[in-house]
């Protein structure tokens, strides 16, 4: 929504919440913005590459990307984890982080006649504290996203792209609801040097910087959102 009062033409990506999408293409649609709702599992390459085929008949070239989509699987110490659990928290995480950006490098590279652009990745504080006793995978997936922004950075920073990381910490969200554990930002907050959570918006905020202008030589860096934490 804030990218869209920005003047960018949002391409809402959803895997199986349509209804939640298409609520947050009516938000932006009412406002006067431009968006659209498409359905992609980003763990699955041919359905990531329709998306982003989708996303440039629909709203246009690309010229930004924004990872978000991730999943934290389920609550608990390594040994209790389902295996199979565990593959799908790397598929979404990591694989999907990859072949987005595999994809946007395709369109925005100057080198393949593209005009440039910028990808910011979402990573999370986890990925520096280690999540052991809860989301232990979920944190390595993150570890393995901000080596894979560092990498690209490099890779195609001559070739008009920008890459970055947010890492928000404990932030006002349905996530850890939806994954068992509904009282955990009340039980940790007093962890966050701050002394609170943080807001979707102050997470968009810093993403929707990375993606402007105003950050234009900010290259390879991992921005941490989370109040000190």
């Amino acid at each position: 929504m804030r990218a869209a009062a920005r003047g960018y033409r949002v391409a809402v990506n959803y895997s199986a919440s349509s209804g939640e999408a298409e609520g947050v293409v009516s938000q932006i649609r009412s406002t006067g913005g431009t968006a659209g709702a498409i359905r992609a599992d980003v763990s699955d390459e041919n359905a990531v590459a329709r998306l982003f085929e989708d996303a440039e008949r629909e709203l246009g070239p690309i010229v930004g990307l924004v990872n978000n989509a991730g999943i934290t699987g389920k609550h608990g110490r390594l040994e209790t984890l389902d295996p199979a659990d565990i593959a799908r928290v790397t598929a979404v995480n990591v694989v999907g982080t990859i072949l987005c950006a595999r994809q946007a490098v395709l369109r925005m590279s100057t080198k393949r006649g593209g005009s440039g652009g910028a990808i910011v990745n979402l990573s999370s504080r986890a990925a520096q504290i280690g999540g052991g006793g809860e989301w232990l995978h979920y944190a390595a997936s993150k570890g393995a996203v901000e080596t894979f922004t560092l990498g690209l950075a490099r890779e195609v920073a001559a070739e008009g792209i920008r890459v970055n990381a947010v890492s928000p910490g404990l932030i006002e969200t349905e996530l850890h609801s939806r994954a068992g554990d509904a009282g955990r930002l009340a039980r940790l907050k007093s962890t966050v040097p701050q002394q609170r959570v943080g807001t979707p918006d102050e997470v968009a905020n810093a993403v929707l910087w990375l993606l402007s202008p105003e950050a234009s030589y900010v290259n390879g860096a991992i921005l941490a959102v989370a109040g000190g934490r």
